[in-house]
């Protein structure tokens, strides 16, 4: 048993058991992007950034508070323009005792509905131009 997540006291348990929680969890949000690459340092190639692999639009990769990866639309949204399931919140982690952030993670807003103005990371998903992707999200809506 040790300590899960990024975020401390996320949940104290068992590798067997955490790999079943957080991927029921991840389907259940969409996380179900794959983790991102980690570069070769030595390789000095030119890096782009990540695309849809059903549209080419511009996304964002982000690790979940449950370490599970999920693609975020580039830019925030007021809350009233996107649907429930999709809205996520970036997180910033601070370093031990220090003011330094060490990483970024999203985090799926459950519980307290925001405001209509609060701006929210909508899911690339509810924004996605592939029509089969669209047809998926109408679904979900209804």
């Amino acid at each position: 048993m040790r300590e899960r997540g990024r975020v401390s006291l996320m949940a104290v348990l068992c590798d067997p058991c955490w790999n079943v929680y957080a991927n029921q969890l991840a389907l259940e949000e969409g996380a179900t992007a794959p983790p991102k690459a980690q570069p070769d340092p030595d390789d000095v190639t030119w890096c782009e950034p990540p695309t849809c692999c059903d549209c080419g639009a511009a996304v964002r990769h982000y690790p979940t508070n449950y370490d599970r990866w999920v693609y975020l639309a580039v830019e925030d949204l007021p809350a009233k323009d996107v649907a429930p399931r999709h809205r996520w919140r970036l997180a910033t982690i601070r370093g031990r005792h220090s003011r330094v952030i060490v990483d970024v993670v999203a985090m799926r807003i459950r519980g307290i509905e925001p405001l209509p103005s609060d701006p929210v990371r909508p899911a690339h998903q509810a924004q996605c131009l592939n029509p089969d992707v669209e047809q998926d999200v109408e679904q979900d809506v209804e």
